[in-house]
């Protein structure tokens, strides 16, 4: 039987059902993910046989594809928030793991442009971790 995922945006304006299965789940740290992420990586889901049902606000969606290359990002347009989108032509689609409604219970299968990666995330793992905000 197949696995049904739910997820949303940050404001809820978006919400959307993914039915099937991942096949990869792979931390980007190229130039572009970290650009549109804000951050040291993409964590990024991707299906070629999974469903994408939109249940709301599929208006609210913008979707980005940088020119002259493969990256393309989709994102509420109130919120901001990462969502997922199709690729290759609707052969690929891809879900930020972040916008998934539970806890994933996969873990990533690799790094990607580890070439590229931040310099301050090399050393992440030593950091303290704290449950809230530090008092």
């Amino acid at each position: 039987m197949s696995k049904t995922y739910t997820g949303s945006c940050l404001c809820q304006a978006v919400k959307f059902d993914i039915n099937g299965e991942f096949e990869q789940f792979f931390l980007c740290h190229c130039q572009y993910c970290q650009k549109d992420t804000g951050s040291a990586h993409a964590a990024n889901l991707f299906s070629s046989s999974a469903s994408l049902v939109w249940r709301q606000g599929q208006g609210m969606i913008t979707t980005f594809h940088l020119p002259g290359t493969r990256h393309v990002k989709s994102f509420c347009h109130i919120c901001g928030s990462a969502l997922p989108n199709l690729q290759m032509e609707g052969q690929l689609l891809a879900v930020p793991a972040g916008s998934l409604d539970e806890p994933l219970e996969v873990k990533p299968n690799a790094h990607l442009f580890g070439s590229s990666s931040a310099a301050w995330y090399k050393e992440l793992a030593e950091l303290p971790i704290f449950k809230t905000f530090p008092q």
